[in-house]
């Protein structure tokens, strides 16, 4: 049973002397935010559910959060401004531009969410800390430790500096904490594991910290280390190699390899045969999930979100007759797309949708569907077309409305038939072709007549539940398998270990199958690659083969130089724009417990 379903979350807002937390307030005066969590004397259980539910508010859920500062500065993803549409007075842009400022609203409404991740975490462990009569008291605590040394970890990734107060300490002595406070984390995460849960023990799953959740949260922070301790270095020569912090005699980079180890060799975690597997509304107990923001609550008190699918969509693709759609926003660019040019037959690529008699729906060719073959959206009784996954590029096809805003029927011997035609943007009768090429006339900006323009990426699947664009019932991924296995495969390159490195990759290539129709050849199996293919370069388009879209990538470029070089969008920046700014409006209230950061 999911955790947040034994929990009833409340959110009364209670004072209590922690500043900074809603760094978007119009006022410039101090703001004290954080959560009462029922009465006076908060349940363990009450301040523990309010700390992770602030991973399925947005954090790890809206693109505009983590999801946006870790993919739209990065070659896989950009938000352009289409026609009239997308300006938002330049915030998605400048991401992509790199010309953000202190007042960037993603900016500060990220550090706003993380920060109150921080704040919601320190209060569950000062009220778990004083009901010391509840018998999960041990786990409960090691749970919200573990969650603040997550949103900390965030926080420091992209800013460089966190708030630090000492949990049942004086409430106003409130402290920054610099990128080198990584070695407290990863302490903190180590000497937390022995009272963690292990997973599907005492009613744990994967939407709560475990020991498994734990592995994988030390190995990305091992891996990151180096980054994290020389920032500005310019020449992205960073040292892997350091001395772990707290084993001595191994690296950072053995600790990613023992850490990630001990997950793939974890009898509870198998690698997805159908890839997509990984991102679909019936993920919720996935064989590669090990720590998710989990979206299936069904009592209300979380709504999920689509936004990493919703975004991409164009708003003449429709899922059904309730009014779902896309909305014309996020693509790639023309950089990334082609560093897939030689592995489009790859299952991670795309995958077509086939329906239970057998029937498959095309995004990209026109068809009558047969109205008795398609599923029905849940409650509804409405037809539901599942769109293709993967990458989206030329001539989109689907149903189109009649006059009546129902789908365009026909009826054939007795059988209705909805006709899947080529679509149109719904802006200006463009013909809908995703192309690769972005044509921009001024900045990221996308004239009327080419809106349509850009790949899209369908990953993770369209929900469309309660007729709403907003709900999802997609668990997100923060760690899986697939991530451990390329974390372990950049250790091992990295340590010279190009063998074991190649072994890892080539698990992940040839474990995926992609089902095809018959005439396009049937199951298609990923196939190996030699370890005279395996470059750096190599190794860093595997990577990104595997992690596409999940949030992943800003730090994976920070890692391998690339980041600061231009691509589509942008020009070569300064290693400063490594970390976004402190935001203006707590540089403003915080007196002198924040410096911004260089550059800025």
């Amino acid at each position: 049973m999911k955790f947040y379903r034994k929990m009833k979350l409340k959110t009364i807002f209670k004072y209590l002397p922690i500043l900074f937390i809603l760094a978007s307030c119009t006022d410039l005066e101090e703001v004290f935010l954080d959560e009462e969590l029922g009465s006076d004397s908060a349940t363990p259980e009450a301040s523990l559910a309010a700390a992770y539910n602030r991973m399925v508010v947005d954090v790890f859920v809206d693109h505009a959060h983590l999801w946006g500062m870790q993919e739209y500065s990065t070659d896989e993803a950009l938000l352009p401004t289409r026609g009239s549409d997308w300006g938002d007075g330049g915030r998605y842009r400048a991401i992509q531009e790199f010309s953000w400022g202190a007042d960037n609203p993603l900016v500060s409404g990220n550090w706003s969410s993380l920060t109150n991740g921080i704040t919601r975490s320190i209060t569950a462990i000062e009220t778990i800390s004083n009901n010391t009569e509840n018998s999960n008291q041990a786990m409960y605590l090691a749970e919200a430790k573990a969650l603040w040394y997550l949103y900390t970890y965030y926080t420091l990734d992209l800013y460089g500096q966190a708030p630090y107060r000492e949990p049942n300490g004086n409430a106003d002595e409130v402290k920054a904490v610099y990128s080198t406070y990584i070695d407290t984390l990863i302490t903190g995460m180590e000497e937390v594991i022995p009272d963690l849960a292990a997973l599907g023990e005492n009613s744990t799953y994967d939407g709560r910290f475990t020991k498994e959740a734990a592995y994988g949260f030390l190995a990305e922070m091992y891996m990151n280390r180096a980054v994290f301790k020389d920032r500005y270095n310019s020449t992205s020569d960073f040292d892997f190699q350091e001395a772990s912090v707290n084993d001595a005699g191994k690296s950072d980079l053995d600790m990613v390899i023992e850490y990630t180890s001990m997950l793939i060799s974890s009898s509870k975690f198998s690698l997805e045969e159908y890839y997509f597997d990984n991102f679909g509304i019936d993920n919720t107990e996935g064989s590669e999930l090990i720590f998710v923001a989990p979206q299936n609550v069904d009592d209300g008190s979380v709504t999920g979100q689509n936004d990493f699918v919703y975004m991409p969509m164009e708003r003449s693709q429709h899922a059904s007759e309730s009014g779902v759609r896309g909305t014309n926003a996020t693509c790639t660019t023309p950089e990334y797309y082609a560093t897939w040019d030689d592995n489009q037959d790859d299952p991670r690529y795309e995958q077509k949708y086939q329906y239970d008699d057998g029937t498959w729906f095309y995004n990209n060719q026109e068809q009558n569907m047969a109205e008795s073959t398609l599923d029905e959206v849940p409650g509804t009784g409405l037809p539901w077309f599942h769109f293709n996954r993967g990458f989206q590029v030329g001539q989109q096809y689907g149903p189109t409305y009649d006059s009546s805003n129902a789908f365009v029927r026909e009826t054939i011997d007795g059988v209705t038939y909805i006709a899947v035609t080529a679509l149109k943007t719904d802006k200006n009768s463009h013909t809908l072709e995703f192309t690769p090429e972005l044509d921009f006339s001024s900045g990221t900006i996308l004239p009327q007549d080419m809106v349509h323009q850009g790949v899209r990426i369908f990953k993770f699947e369209f929900d469309p539940i309660d007729g709403s664009n907003g709900s999802s019932r997609v668990d997100i991924p923060i760690f899986r398998l697939g991530y451990m296995y390329t974390l372990r495969a950049e250790a091992y390159f990295r340590n010279g270990e190009t063998a074991l490195a190649l072994n890892d990759i080539n698990v992940l290539r040839t474990s995926r199958t992609r089902t095809q129709p018959e005439e396009e050849g049937g199951e298609l199996s990923g196939q190996a690659i030699q370890q005279s293919d395996l470059t750096e370069t190599r190794l860093y388009n595997e990577i990104s083969y595997e992690n596409y879209w999940e949030m992943k990538r800003r730090p994976q470029m920070i890692r391998f130089g690339t980041f600061d070089s231009a691509y589509t969008g942008k020009e070569e920046t300064e290693p400063f724009r490594r970390v976004y700014p402190i935001p203006q409006d707590v540089i403003d209230v915080s007196g002198d417990i924040f410096e911004q950061n260089t550059g800025y």
